[in-house]
């Protein structure tokens, strides 16, 4: 768990976020609050509940990014739903504790890779013997032969022990010696091996049913692949992919499941993050008819599992007290206040997100560690092509996307995405041909490629 301070949190979020001090603020106290509690006497640890956040603002201002960083901070169990492709019970569709499974789901297979990358070094060791053995198997001894006797002699036969002449175990040891190094050397790295590969196969089952049913969905395809024998087949592959499949193979046995499945439990009920995207979209008019009557509906069924609920997983009972949420949506045409009043109750954080304008694009394209710049210069890098965007281009570049934001739908810093795209697609496209050869762009050539798309309203509309 994270024990950075809110400060210390802060400033990692600067690194991939420009702005938005206020939403930054927030998460950064909730996340150190989560280490608080756990500081906290059992007794009163339980009492104290997560303060979940409401983040409202515009498309590509930095929702999203802020909730995926925050988890990635905080090493936790994280998921990213759409609240409006839930459905109220009763009605087609995803019912909300579906989010619940699929984040325990996440949680089991990040543990699972830790434990299998802690016994790394044993998987590789018994790899290496496998892999060996495969290579130069062991030699084929012969049965006993029994023969009629009588006697103290029928005695000695039946006990006889078939032993590996010391003139017959050495030449192989040494043989093996001698694979083992010309293995690590990478000697052998083109040569061929059989592999036996485990296959199961498993029924296709779709099950079209209510909001509510997805749990008997997850236990008949559960029960198929337990019913399903296991399969066997040989691949030929290359000794380098043999050996990672052994290692994979070796480590996945090494780990204990029961332990890996008690771990993901604890940290979805303890440090699970939910960011629950568009939940303004699940905000029903009083006059709604239609397609809009189940939106209500959605809020109640979200409500006990943000008050705290238990939900019935494949892996066991997940409590939701303590897990996390974080709910963004634009509220263009509605407002928090509308969110039905006890759903609004377990939102107590409410952060609003400034609108990105001009010298802020300018920022997103130059500063955060992976700003859109520097990762298209590094994909012209591997055609081995120089590319430089100069200032005044980027300066063209962000004057553009606040233009062609202001005139049209506002996507925020999404449109940087479309304009780059537009201005090096000639690049891109040629770069495979251009090996050697520096490209530099300036504000002139940003207006040659894009003003007449900018002036033509129309072009601006479907391009930009």
């Amino acid at each position: 768990m994270s024990t950075l301070t809110p400060r210390e949190i802060v400033a990692e979020l600067d690194k991939y976020v420009v702005g938005q001090d206020d939403a930054k603020r927030a998460v950064a106290i909730a996340l150190r609050n989560r280490w608080r509690r756990q500081q906290v006497p059992g007794d009163l640890r339980d009492e104290i509940a997560p303060k979940n956040i409401i983040m409202i603002g515009p498309t590509g201002v930095g929702k999203t990014e802020i909730a995926r960083r925050l988890a990635k901070l905080a090493h936790s169990p994280f998921i990213k739903v759409e609240a409006s492709k839930f459905t109220e019970v009763g009605y087609v569709g995803r019912d909300v504790e579906s989010m619940i499974r699929d984040l325990t789901e996440l949680a089991v297979t990040m543990v699972r890779a830790e434990e299998a990358e802690s016994v790394q070094g044993k998987a590789r060791m018994v790899a290496e013997e496998r892999l060996l053995d495969i290579l130069l198997p062991p030699p084929v001894q012969s049965p006993p032969v029994t023969e009629p006797a009588v006697g103290d002699d029928a005695r000695e036969i039946e006990t006889a022990e078939v032993i590996v002449l010391p003139s017959e175990a050495e030449p192989q040891k040494k043989t093996r010696e001698k694979l083992r190094q010309l293995f690590r050397s990478g000697k052998l790295d083109e040569r061929l091996v059989d592999i036996e590969i485990s296959e199961r196969s498993t029924p296709v089952v779709e099950i079209f049913s209510a909001a509510g049913m997805e749990e008997m969905d997850i236990n008949l395809r559960d029960m198929f692949e337990n019913i399903m024998p296991q399969k066997t087949r040989k691949k030929k592959v290359k000794v380098p992919e043999a050996y990672e499949f052994l290692v994979e193979q070796e480590a996945q046995r090494m780990v204990d499941m029961d332990k890996v499945v008690t771990e993901a439990k604890r940290r979805v009920a303890q440090h699970g993050i939910v960011f629950l995207d568009e939940i303004d979209k699940v905000v029903g008019r009083e006059s709604s008819t239609g397609p809009d009557v189940s939106r209500e509906g959605v809020q109640r069924d979200l409500l006990p599992i943000v008050e705290g609920s238990s939900v019935n997983t494949k892996y066991g009972i997940i409590k939701t007290d303590h897990i996390l949420f974080v709910a963004a949506g634009a509220f263009h045409a509605v407002k928090p206040s509308e969110l039905i009043p006890e759903l609004q109750g377990r939102f107590p954080i409410r952060v609003e997100l400034d609108s990105l304008g001009k010298d802020d694009f300018v920022k997103i394209l130059k500063e955060p560690r992976n700003a859109l710049i520097t990762q298209y210069v590094e994909l012209m890098k591997t055609e081995n092509v120089q590319l430089e965007i100069a200032d005044d281009a980027i300066e063209e570049i962000a004057e553009i996307a606040c233009y062609v934001n202001e005139h049209h739908e506002n996507i925020g810093a999404r449109r940087l995405h479309t304009i780059l795209e537009r201005l090096l697609d000639e690049v891109s496209f040629n770069a495979s041909e251009m090996k050697g050869v520096k490209v530099s762009i300036d504000a002139k050539e940003v207006k040659r490629k894009l003003e007449d798309i900018v002036e033509d309203e129309d072009l601006s509309r479907y391009i930009l």
